[in-house]
């Protein structure tokens, strides 16, 4: 009989934003369903502004982008203690990072800062899942929707 082999991972993109901690809460979902590993991924970069405020480094770019990834595998882990998380901080833009570590995974999953309406009619995905939909090496699920409501508050 011939070992199993394991699914390719989830990829899945983290910012600390609401809607990619929902991404990363569907990707542990599917992948308990799957038998799959989530490999979450942060990408970040130096802007070129840091030469204006030369106190902030890019050792504190890095530290801070470890801290949102961490942050969010944390709350997600706690709810799906069975699902393996790995984590990976790539330091390029975050819709080439997202690209890069999908190259052997089974789905991208990315959260959606939609900027549709009224100032920006017509541009539906933000720009890294809309990146990431045109240039992903395996299918994307994007995660949208609407920031969760306060107690009490109706829309």
């Amino acid at each position: 009989m011939s070992e199993q082999q394991a699914p390719p991972p989830i990829v899945v993109g983290v910012d600390g934003s609401v809607r990619s901690v929902a991404a990363l809460r569907w990707a542990a979902q599917q992948a308990r369903l799957t038998g799959a590993e989530v490999h979450a991924v942060t990408g970040w970069e130096v802007p070129v502004t840091i030469m204006m405020v030369p106190t902030y480094t890019e050792a504190d770019y890095a530290r801070d982008a470890h801290l949102v990834l961490d942050r969010a595998v944390a709350e997600v882990q706690a709810e799906q203690p069975d699902v393996r998380i790995a984590t990976q901080l790539i330091q390029k833009r975050p819709a080439l990072a997202l690209t890069i570590a999908a190259q052997e995974a089974q789905l991208l999953v990315v959260g959606s800062h939609s900027h549709g309406g009224d100032e920006l009619p017509g541009l539906h995905l933000g720009s890294v899942a809309s990146y990431c939909v045109h240039h992903a090496p395996c299918p994307v699920v994007v995660i949208r929707g609407h920031e969760p409501r306060t107690s009490g508050t109706r829309s």
